[in-house]
């Protein structure tokens, strides 16, 4: 029996490998089982080439649970007292390098994980023996143990059969692993795909009302999985059936693309285009990735540009690394290489549908938009080639692309400053209103409606030369395209005033709303009142929604404006019946006001061009109680103009018909304006 220490330069590897190698736990099963296919392939590869004649046998490797052990065997090369020695005493990363060197010509498929990967082991056992016997001629089979400590032992043993079993005594805090239903969890994650026959115990069938073991191996994998083969030897219903498989709850997704690369890397794997939902986040991390069949995660940010990441499907490379940080995939050349060359065959997928079958890239445009603005968004040069397939799709539910649908409106929707006007609606049936009457003006309105179509509107502001977006509802019709200077206002100040005053009064509290009121010459079939939405503010709180740094905007209340249609005949009543019931209550009042406007413009007047401390101290107080008494005065006017508001059912009616149109008219209000509708209808 041979004892000694193994090579590490830190007093105990265990500690760092628990902490810092591996993040999770489970990770050891993978690394095991890898190590046990890695093993069968070089034995398989060494056949091919004539250095191993004997028989392969069965190749299947097999995991195995005791009361307090998991076993792990395979039957491909083993290992001397000489190769444990180097490879696992030694802790030497070059196991794999000398092997592939050696067979360099004929071994392009395997990945060696002797060293540290058999090393996560002792994340979950408290002893660990390798049992092995190499396929070399009259090897002697050994026992390596070892406790977590960094002393071990090594003993030849009697081992009938070469290969290698690789014995884990759990500790108590890892109980866990000995379930059975925890190990098939991990290897359906970690193993599906593995390209050697994996057995976990034997295959159950009900007899006799309970299930039993045949004599059957229960085998968990596919070992030619579907991306390991040539598109030529498939048929949809295969690819969709491996979809299935992957995501049992899932949609059937829309198409997908075959990658299969040799250079400047290598690199395999199925994409589908799901029909992805409303939440971005939830349809993320579907994307599986492999390193020659070996499960590594399905966080793939870094690996893919963000925007794919809402892909589903499978990429298998044996160019990324198994166990490194995030920030290494980030840096290392050839992960950017391939998330560039993704992009690329992405882009020329949906390209290809939409050049040649248009009508169904329309039919599939509602569940690719999400996706493909994403990717605009997101990834600068996927912009530049989407935008010949981008689509925009109108209230008319006919669809576009960027340049088809400037071509269509440049004539009908330039401005008078030669900018071109995009109008949008986010909801054809809340906007319906302010559709038709840009419609009715002969004006194209855009469907907005998306996740992401906001964040949209503004980068093709940003992209499109002298483009304008512009909601529908952001404005009265005649000021969304402005086509020459606007008309001169036909009410005077005081009416203005009086109106804003009257329709305030009786505007209802709205939590976290506020209302401008304006009077505007509509013409007098348009409504006597509309609500608008500035579309600045009303993007920015948008914006906010979805892009962090904006919440400031998120806070603000809602900021609408009531504009009153001045050429409109109940307008025109309202204003009459003002004049009649007000005109001389206002009258003293009003004469009050102009009389002290007068007072402090002259002595505004007087102290033009003085500093503060020159003026003296009476004249201040003077223009303090002079601005006290106008403000009495106003409110005074306003209670007048209010009461009168009060007794007009008319106002209030106006005003919840535009709230009612709007969805703003909710709770008691709107059940106070249904009590005034039956009553006027009496």
């Amino acid at each position: 029996m041979q004892k000694g220490n193994i090579g590490v330069t830190t007093e105990n590897i265990f500690p760092v490998i628990k902490k810092f190698l591996y993040s999770d736990h489970e990770i050891f099963l993978r690394e095991l089982v890898s190590n046990a296919v890695d093993a069968t392939q070089k034995l398989k590869t060494l056949s091919s080439i004539g250095e191993f004649k004997e028989e392969l046998g069965d190749l299947t490797v097999h995991i195995s649970l005791g009361e307090n052990t998991i076993t792990v065997s395979d039957h491909g090369i083993g290992l001397t007292a000489e190769e444990i020695d180097k490879y696992i005493n030694q802790i030497a990363f070059s196991g794999a390098n000398d092997f592939l060197e050696k067979y360099k010509n004929d071994a392009n498929a395997i990945i060696g994980h002797f060293g540290l990967g058999f090393y996560s082991a002792f994340m979950v056992a408290q002893k660990v023996e390798i049992i092995t016997k190499s396929y070399k001629e009259d090897a002697q089979a050994v026992k390596w143990t070892c406790d977590g400590s960094p002393e071990f032992t090594i003993e030849n043993i009697e081992k009938s059969d070469r290969g290698t079993d690789i014995i884990l005594y759990i500790d108590d805090d890892c109980k866990e692993f000995l379930e059975e239903a925890r190990i098939t969890s991990l290897l359906k994650k970690y193993c599906s795909f593995l390209p050697v026959p994996v057995a976990f115990g034997k295959k159950k069938e009900w007899k006799d009302g309970k299930q039993i073991e045949t004599a059957e191996d229960n085998i968990i994998n596919d070992t030619t999985p579907l991306w390991t083969k040539k598109p030529s030897e498939l048929k949809d219903e295969d690819y969709k059936k491996f979809y299935r498989d992957l995501y049992p709850m899932s949609d059937e997704p829309l198409f997908w693309i075959h990658l299969n690369v040799d250079y400047p890397f290598h690199l395999t794997g199925i994409l589908y285009f799901p029909k992805v939902k409303n939440n971005i986040e939830l349809n993320k991390n579907k994307i599986q990735l492999y390193c020659n069949q070996v499960y590594v995660t399905d966080s793939v940010e870094g690996i893919v540009p963000d925007f794919l990441t809402l892909l589903h499907g499978v990429l298998d490379s044996p160019d990324i690394p198994l166990n490194v940080s995030r920030s290494y995939l980030q840096s290392d050349s050839n992960v950017k290489k391939i998330s560039t060359y993704i992009t690329k065959k992405v882009s020329d997928r949906l390209q290809s549908i939409f050049k040649n079958d248009r009508k169904q890239f329309e039919e599939k445009w509602n569940d690719l938009k999400i996706f493909i603005n994403y990717g605009m968004l997101t990834q600068e040069d996927f912009y530049d080639r989407a935008k010949d397939f981008a689509l925009f799709i109108d209230t008319d539910e006919k669809y576009y692309t960027f340049e088809e649908y400037k071509t269509l409106i440049k004539d009908s929707q330039t401005d008078k400053d030669g900018t071109l006007i995009y109008l949008y609606a986010n909801n054809k049936e809340e906007q319906y209103s302010y559709i038709e009457n840009a419609k009715n003006k002969g004006y194209n309105v855009l469907l907005m409606n998306g996740q992401l179509d906001i964040a949209v509107v503004s980068m093709l502001e940003q992209k499109f030369e002298k483009v304008r977006f512009t909601r529908v509802d952001s404005d009265v019709i005649d000021n969304l395209i402005i086509k020459d200077d606007k008309k001169e206002q036909v009410l005077d100040k005081g009416q203005e005033e009086a109106l804003s005053v009257i329709f305030k009064s009786q505007l209802p509290l709205i939590d976290r709303t506020e209302f401008h009121i304006t009077a505007q010459a509509l013409g007098e079939n348009a409504a006597p009142v509309m609500i608008t939405q500035s579309e600045y503010m009303r993007r920015m709180k948008e914006m906010a929604n979805i892009q962090a740094g904006m919440s400031f905007y998120g806070e603000m209340p809602d900021m609408f404006n009531l504009v009153l249609n001045s050429d409109h005949k109940l307008i025109k009543e309202i204003l009459t019946e003002e004049n009649e019931k007000c005109a001389n209550a206002i009258a003293p009042t009003q004469s009050e006001m102009d009389s002290i406007d007068k007072q402090r413009t002259e002595l505004k007047q007087k102290q033009e061009g003085k500093k503060s401390e020159e003026i003296p101290v009476a004249e201040k107080d003077e223009l303090h109680n002079l601005d006290q008494k106008w403000d009495e005065l106003k409110k005074q006017k306003e209670n007048i103009w209010a009461n009168y508001a009060t007794s007009n059912k008319v106002v209030r009616q106006l005003i919840d018909l535009a709230l009612l149109q709007n969805g703003m008219l909710k709770g008691e209000a709107l059940n106070n304006f249904v009590k005034r509708s039956l009553e006027l209808i009496k």
